[in-house]
């Protein structure tokens, strides 16, 4: 009736529903229409809502067909014909028209269609004629329709039912027997409201309640005895939840519909109910202080706490926790933690709701098949955030902490068909998840052995080595087999050279091959591209070479990876440029033609457009420019010329030319700074509070020391005075009103 956002102790169930005889059957071989409530037809039921009942006796109405006439016979006839629904509407209430088709009723019916149609005290329509067909045999049918009207209440029947409905309430209050059924009384709320009077109900509900209310509390302006006083009052607040209980479930539908519903109506819900509680808890301290003797104080407030939160710990975090922590509720959650540490089990019951709570979060981003992209990201944003709860709201408690790694464990490895994310923390207890980690590793040190540039194979394997160590043989076993494939490439080409040897197999190209297994290395989009003659020769000759050792092994070549050093002739003089096998492609066709249109060339090298675009651009936009191209810019465009340029100079005999990047890398490096520095703000913030609450008043560069001093990792300054400035917008701390150059924490 008025909500707290808890349910009572023992809500009764809801009065069950009578089936009540409706004013008009229609009977017809096992088929029947008899309650508003449910129907059957054809064996199956129909569940209707309910109206209120007419207070109209019932009558029954049977229909006969006749090859004559067709009338409303005074005695129950059969009608031998399956009745068929045509409007799905539902029935209410006992105005209902009936209309039937009968074989041979047309002449009966002509002489009639003139008379306006009857109309029977029941509430029944008969309109003339109702039972007339053009065709003999021709099917019958029942026509159920809605009131062309909603039905009105009887006149005086709100001021009646209210009375009744009155007089039930001040029943329960002086706690006598009521007259009514309390299924009668349900009924008569719910038809109340029904028909608009929810409002009126409900202020006449809470007048009659507050009057009652207003009657018991002057009983108790005089009481000699203090313990007397004591024990009467407590009856009286048992009496009262006892007796609303009750009311409640008799105007329940009016709770609901209207109470519930409506936001001018005062309730109580979490988190509103936490502070409500706080306050109760400061007040009872007060009257302690004010009015009782000190004795009294602890087992007095531990009545509260008992009454207020012990009795609805888990009440109140299924309705609340979710919310709070989805909206990242800070100080409400700050308020939650410190209310239940008052209470035993408070906290082991907030630790579970906790830990369910980031196994369902988690569950949705590493399950979801569309968040694959995003996953990673997600991970260490959620991660971030339960972290910042913890130092904050949780006071760092050990067990929240373990039980988030717990968690986290659980819903990561329900990631079907993915590389396990293992969690590593570092010296300053920041979690990372790996899989950001392995991903990048594995990718950069896949282009450094592939192109040969690594500073150090020792330096590498002694990374592996620590990651091995660190986060276990799972984790680092595929860049060991990347290792592996390396070492086992220059056996195979050791041979490869021997098998050329022996078979006197000409050519001036020398061919070097990497052996990749495909679960160690990252994903490759294969692309075929149109090799030059000379290169498809030596690929067969290798393809029979390796195959004839392993059978039933598949190549799968990757022009993506593979790079040339191509001796090129310049009027300066000769060079070697150590280009991309897409580089090799384009410019081996200048030994066949002066000049190719971008068409052309792609036409001839197959190369995919956007990445024949980029290698162009390499070559005659780029710093070492081999080609010409007219009309001169710095993006490829349709129609764009190519010719080779003769004068091209270089200090280095040995020319690298960089393949152009894709724009988007530019892009994700600066996302990934943003993401890192929004990764660490959450740090920074709980440093600076720490501090701020542990010394109260500090300058800023006393502050500016200290957080650098705490943090483990490099920050700008301007980065930290951003940091500062948050805190202060959400009430953290303050600048001091006479120096601006002071900071005072807020409690």
């Amino acid at each position: 009736m008025f909500p707290t956002g808890l349910s009572s102790p023992n809500p009764p169930p809801p009065p069950t529903q009578e089936a009540r005889p409706l004013n008009a059957d229609v009977k017809n071989d096992g088929v029947s229409i008899t309650s508003p409530r449910k129907r059957k037809i054809n064996g199956s039921e129909r569940d209707d809502a309910a109206e209120p009942i007419s207070s109209s006796p019932p009558k029954t109405l049977n229909s006969s067909s006749s090859s004559s006439s067709s009338s409303y016979s005074p005695t129950p006839l059969h009608v031998h014909k399956k009745l068929r629904f045509e409007d799905s509407a539902d029935l209410i209430g006992p105005d209902v028209k009936m209309s039937e088709e009968a074989a041979a009723a047309a002449a009966s019916c002509s002489n009639n269609r003139s008379k306006a149609a009857g109309h029977h005290a029941n509430g029944l329509t008969k309109p003339c004629g109702i039972f007339s067909s053009s065709k003999p045999g021709a099917a019958k049918k029942l026509v159920i329709k809605n009131f062309k009207e909603k039905p009105k209440l009887p006149e005086n029947y709100t001021q009646e039912t209210w009375q009744k409905l009155k007089e039930a309430v001040e029943a329960i209050q002086n706690s006598t027997s009521i007259k009514y059924n309390l299924e009668e009384l349900y009924q008569a709320v719910e038809n109340l409201c029904s028909h608009k009077i929810s409002a009126k109900l409900y202020k006449q509900l809470r007048a009659v309640c507050e009057d009652h209310i207003k009657a018991q509390i002057d009983q108790f302006r005089e009481y000699p005895s203090h313990v007397l006083f004591l024990k009467k009052i407590n009856k009286c607040w048992q009496d009262h939840c006892r007796q609303m209980i009750m009311v409640r479930s008799i105007f329940l539908f009016l709770d609901r519909t209207y109470v519930l519903q409506n936001s001018m109506l005062p309730s109580i819900w979490v988190p509103e109910y936490l502070h409500h509680v706080n306050k109760r808890l400061e007040e009872e301290a007060d009257r302690v202080i004010t009015y009782l003797d000190q004795s009294t104080q602890k087992p007095l407030i531990a009545t509260v706490e008992k009454q207020l939160l012990g009795e609805h710990l888990t009440a109140t975090l299924q309705k609340g926790l979710t919310h709070l922590l989805d909206e990242n509720r800070i100080q409400d959650l700050s308020l939650l933690y410190q209310l239940f540490s008052r209470v035993r089990g408070g906290v082991q019951v907030l630790l579970q709701h906790w830990i369910e709570y980031i196994k369902a979060f988690g569950s949705t981003i590493v399950i979801n098949p569309e968040k694959d992209k995003t996953m990673v990201q997600e991970l260490l944003d959620f991660k971030d955030k339960v972290d910042h709860v913890i130092n904050v709201c949780f006071m760092k408690n050990e067990k929240f902490v373990n039980a988030m790694k717990e968690a986290f464990e659980t819903f990561i490895n329900k990631r079907p068909n993915k590389p396990q994310n293992t969690w590593i923390q570092n010296s300053s207890m920041v979690i990372f998840t790996l899989t950001l980690l392995w991903a990048f590793y594995k990718k950069d040190l896949a282009k450094r052995l592939l192109v040969g540039k690594s500073a150090s194979v020792d330096a590498e394997k002694s990374m592996l080595s620590k990651l091995k160590h660190e986060c276990g043989a799972a984790f680092t076993s595929k860049l060991e087999g990347m290792f592996k494939d390396m070492e086992l490439s220059k056996d195979i080409m050791v041979q490869f050279k021997q098998y050329m040897q022996c078979q006197n197999i000409p050519g001036n190209i020398e061919l070097t091959v990497n052996i990749l297994t495909m679960g160690y290395w990252p994903t490759y989009v294969p692309m075929e591209v149109h090799l030059p003659p000379e290169m498809v020769r030596l690929q067969e000759i290798f393809k029979t070479f390796y195959l004839g050792k392993h059978s039933g092994r598949k190549l799968q070549w990757q022009s993506t990876l593979g790079h040339c050093v191509l001796k090129a002739e310049f009027k300066e003089g000769k060079k070697e440029l150590q280009v991309s096998l897409f580089q090799t492609l384009v410019l081996l066709m200048f030994n066949e033609g002066e000049e190719f249109t971008l068409e052309e060339i792609k036409l001839a090298t197959g190369i995919e457009d956007s990445e024949l675009r980029r290698t162009l651009q390499s070559l005659a936009c780029g710093k070492a420019r081999v080609l010409h191209k007219v009309p001169k810019s710095k993006d490829v465009e349709d129609g764009d010329k190519f010719s080779c340029n003769d004068d091209f100079k270089h200090k280095l005999f040995r020319i690298k030319i960089n393949q152009i990047q894709m724009k988007e890398t530019v892009e994700e490096q600066a996302s990934t700074t943003e993401r890192v520095f929004q990764d660490r703000q959450y740090q920074i913030d709980a440093a600076i509070v720490r501090i701020m609450k542990m010394r109260k008043t500090l300058s800023h560069n006393l502050l500016m020391s200290e957080v650098y001093n705490q943090l483990k990792f490099p920050v700008k300054p301007a980065d930290l005075k951003k940091r500062i400035e948050s805190l202060i917008d959400r009430d953290y701390m303050e600048r001091d009103k006479e120096n601006p150059n002071q900071y005072n924490y807020v409690a």
